[in-house]
Formats: C-alpha cells, structure tokens, sequence
C-alpha cells in the first residue's frame, strides 16, 4: 500500500515503477491506481508533454506514455476498487489520500493494515496530527472510520520525494512580486512557520503572518 497525493507524486511513482516493469522487477505484480482524482491529474499530465523533462517529452512525442505499463490498472469506480480485496498477493495499491486523512487509503487499511504479510510504503512527509503520522511513529492500533485496527503491516518510509519548494526557492518566488504588502502562511507546521515569518520579514521587510486555525480576523504589526 502507497499512500500518495494526486498530483505530482503519484506521477513520480508511477514513472518509477514503470521503469521497475521494464526491467523485469515486478513480474507477476499488479499495480492499481485507486484514486479517481490521480487519475485525471495523470491524464492531465499526459496531454501536456512539453512541460515534463526533456526524457519524458520526448518520449510522449514519440507516444510512449511515462505514465503507463501493461501492469498497472486504473480502478475508478467504488466497485472497481473493492474489487482489490480478491488480491491476494504481488499487488501494489496507490491511493490517496497522501497522509491518510481520507480516501480509498483508508478502505484499504481496514482490509490490509492488520496483516504482517502486507507492507505499508509512505514516500511523503506525515503531518502531526494526521493518522499517517500516527503509524509513523509506531502506533500499534489506530481507528479507521471508527473501527479500531491493528497495525501488523511492515512500514517503510522513502524520502527525497518532494514537490515542495524550500525556503530559498520560496524566497525567491516571494522577491518576484511588486507591491506585495501582506503575506500570509496558511500552509505548513506552526513552530515551521513562525520560523519563515521571521525570515521573509527579515530578508525581505513584507509584514508577514501564520494563521492559526479557525481564525477569521488578519489585523497584525511588522
């Protein structure tokens, strides 16, 4: 099972595992897309091959999809993806949503989660506060649409996968924009976002705010 977000990384791993088919490491392996919003974005991505690398462009030109293999099965419908639970083993299941707050991941979890032969593969950064954060850092049980499950499925954590700009990059974007008075940071991990607050007034002197959660009003000081 792969957690993953809809856009972006689900594309990353699915050139990978592309790449994995073609060089014969998952023979006898399905893979199933079970994300109906992953699945447009994909297809999205598919009829613009001019943005992608020069690779990738190249060979979308010449009409070989980065993004498909003879392995991989989109499933969109509920019933499509209920039908996954038949799989019994060689299966890769990506769904969203990417730090398990939502979606089909979720389905999945309460049919799979419990059982040691099944692995759970997280390739994004798990927010505190979220249930894929809670199986991160060890959690033995965790509720799943009310009902409690057992977490016996090995985890695996990938990093290095990330379609986040880091602070210099966002520092720069910010620096592009003329007469920008107020920024807001709605995004992110507070002690995080206090910490760039202080940056972009200190780099770049814009009154700079971190929202806090339900907060409806925006009055602030430099």
């Amino acid at each position: 099972m792969i957690p993953s977000f809809a856009l972006e990384r689900t594309q990353e791993i699915l050139i990978l595992l592309k790449q994995m088919f073609e060089e014969g490491l998952l023979e006898g392996c399905k893979v199933f897309l079970d994300s109906p919003l992953a699945i447009k974005a994909t297809n999205l991505y598919k009829q613009y091959p001019k943005l992608l690398n020069e690779e990738h462009e190249v060979n979308s030109i010449l009409g070989h999809n980065p993004f498909t293999f003879d392995a991989l099965k989109l499933t969109q419908s509920p019933a499509q993806s209920m039908s996954i639970n038949a799989v019994k083993r060689r299966a890769i299941i990506i769904a969203g949503s990417g730090m398990c707050t939502g979606g089909r991941i979720l389905h999945h979890f309460k049919h799979r989660l419990w059982d040691e032969k099944n692995s759970l593969i997280f390739v994004g950064y798990q927010v505190g506060g979220t249930l894929g954060r809670k199986i991160v850092d060890g959690a033995e049980f965790v509720y799943v649409r009310g009902e409690k499950i057992a977490v016996k499925a090995k985890i695996y954590t990938i990093n290095g996968f990330s379609a986040h700009g880091d602070r210099e990059d966002l520092l720069d974007w910010i620096a592009h924009f003329e007469g920008l008075e107020n920024i807001y940071l709605i995004h992110g991990e507070e002690d995080k976002a206090k910490i760039f607050r202080e940056t972009i007034i200190e780099k770049l002197h814009i009154k700079t705010h971190v929202v806090k959660e339900r907060e409806n009003t925006f009055i602030f000081k430099l």
